[in-house]
């Protein structure tokens, strides 16, 4: 499952309508819609404001430097 879909699904299990988890995260209810349509994708700065709303923690999982031969 991508990081998009589990967004989508944590959206969907948060309990709160889109309207509910707009005015809380201060994300527009449309560029929600749209994310969840799949239409158009989620900004660090969106993910950002949602995170604490939807009780999530958002880290940062680097990867190691590519080794060319």
């Amino acid at each position: 499952m991508s990081t998009t879909q589990q967004l989508q699904q944590i959206i969907l299990q948060c309990g709160m309508t889109r309207y509910e988890l707009a005015q809380k995260s201060g994300v527009a209810e449309a560029v929600l819609s749209r994310f969840m349509a799949g239409k158009r994708g989620m900004t660090t700065d969106t993910l950002d404001r949602l995170a604490p709303v939807l009780g999530l923690r958002i880290t940062a999982n680097p990867k190691p430097p590519h080794k060319g031969k």
